[in-house]
């Protein structure tokens, strides 16, 4: 669990960092990827506090499936990228209705500023949702045979 909890850390502190240090402002898809990192580090956290109480077993499972959301998102959002598929409704604002000046104009200023199909920044032609998604991918693997381990454990 420590891997899991050091795992979400370090990704937290780097989309972090490229956000408020390097400028690069996410879409609402790279907002949704962050939180299943927030949930893994809370159940860490409560898996501690619940020590003996609950079988770890169960947390891992947790906190393997929140790896798995993650990286779904991640999938979705690198076809959003790719043009594969269309976005989600948050990720560009709907102009097939008529809508009064006021309504327009509320909907623009509450559109995201960042559209999911643009990718912020890439490393050897692969975006921050694609790496978002072969580390969850991997960590869920990971959580996979941990699990594993100590089901072969207890018998």
């Amino acid at each position: 669990m420590s891997i899991a909890l050091l795992a979400s850390i370090g990704t937290l502190g780097a989309v972090f960092t490229a956000e408020y240090g390097f400028l690069l402002k996410p879409c609402v898809l790279c907002v949704y990827q962050r939180w299943p990192y927030a949930a893994v580090i809370a159940l860490v956290f409560l898996a501690l506090i619940l020590k003996n109480k609950i079988s770890e077993v169960y947390f891992q499972a947790v906190v393997a499936l929140s790896f798995a959301v993650t990286a779904g998102v991640g999938a979705f959002h690198v076809g959003v990228e790719k043009s594969w598929w269309q976005g989600s409704a948050e990720c560009s604002a709907d102009t097939s209705s008529t809508l009064s000046l006021q309504e327009l104009r509320a909907q623009i200023m509450s559109a995201p500023l960042v559209k999911c199909n643009e990718v912020a920044w890439e490393l050897f032609g692969i975006s921050m949702a694609g790496y978002n998604f072969l580390f969850a991918s991997a960590m869920v693997i990971f959580m996979l045979f941990a699990i594993r381990h100590n089901l072969l454990k207890t018998q």
